[in-house]
């Protein structure tokens, strides 16, 4: 049904969960990701900086990053211009299924600037949009707390002889527990800001 999804990032911890889900998605419908990080350029002027391109391009090459580990095919692109332009212009190019994106981003500007993208591509997509409202608030900040989650997520998923593997490592707003089990290693993506977790076949399973 999908086999393409668009997750616009501004780089924010927050926009991470919006990742989350795509990522969640795509595995389901065997899809491929596309990370689009927009340069934002409007009536108020050009908010291009020396560091906004290459920020930009640290955004999309850390979905790239968690994308790989997940063994989901991604196409990272930076554009430039107003960001729901961009964002509209890109689905049409690239045949986009599906929209995946936060209702906010950092603070300040970005904030606004992120509400404000996400409601119009709500309003002008063609396609379905899926909206993440985003919390930067970290909540779970102990790895052991998330390890003990992991577990939890493993058993009632069905795994048996479970144990931790590795250290829990956090990126953004998530952590990342790798979990050995009878059925080999997996790992468990923990959302630290709302622990809902979600089992991940780890790099040696089938």
């Amino acid at each position: 049904m999908y086999q393409d999804i668009l997750v616009p990032t501004d780089g924010s911890d927050g926009t991470r969960r919006s990742l989350t889900h795509g990522l969640a998605i795509a595995e389901r419908f065997d899809a491929t990701i596309h990370a689009l990080s927009v340069v934002p350029e409007g009536p108020l002027g050009t908010l291009q900086t020396d560091e906004a391109i290459p920020a930009a391009e640290r955004a999309v090459e850390r979905i790239e990053a968690e994308a790989t580990r997940e063994g989901v095919d991604v196409e990272t692109a930076v554009e430039q211009g107003v960001p729901h332009e961009a964002i509209l212009a890109y689905a049409d190019d690239h045949g986009i299924d599906m929209i995946v994106m936060g209702t906010q981003g950092r603070t300040g500007l970005d904030r606004v600037l992120v509400g404000s993208v996400t409601e119009r591509i709500v309003r002008m997509a063609d396609i379905p949009v899926v909206t993440v409202r985003l919390n930067d608030e970290i909540r779970i900040e102990d790895a052991d707390e998330a390890a003990e989650i992991a577990r939890k997520t493993a058993d009632q998923e069905g795994y048996d002889g479970i144990r931790v593997s590795d250290d829990p490592h956090r990126t953004s707003a998530s952590w990342i527990v790798p979990l050995e089990t009878d059925a080999g290693p997996v790992h468990v993506h923990v959302d630290a800001v709302t622990s809902e977790a979600r089992v991940a076949k780890g790099p040696d399973t089938e």
